[in-house]
């Protein structure tokens, strides 16, 4: 088991991923969603029915918020919407 944490200001609460392989998760996903986000943290992949999304990636952009990425089944991006569940934009 791997933990990740990324560097907080000082006035952030930290907050730490622990990254589990072999469960099915998607590392084509991951990068995919990063790459659509110019970065950050992902901080969980599941798979998704909403919007005609195959995955759903919760990524913490470089700025701070939150978003959810929706990708198809090719990994392409259907929707990038805020993260409702932290208040991200």
């Amino acid at each position: 088991m791997t933990a990740y944490a990324a560097p907080a200001a000082a006035d952030a609460k930290f907050k730490i991923a622990i990254v589990v392989s072999g469960l099915g998760l998607s590392a084509t996903a991951t990068k995919a969603a990063l790459e659509a986000t110019g970065g950050g943290t992902a901080n969980s992949v599941e798979t998704d029915d909403e919007n005609g999304a195959t995955y759903e990636v919760e990524v913490t952009k470089p700025d701070g918020s939150t978003v959810d990425v929706r990708l198809d089944e090719n990994y392409q991006v259907v929707v990038i919407e805020s993260d409702s569940d932290t208040g991200g934009s």
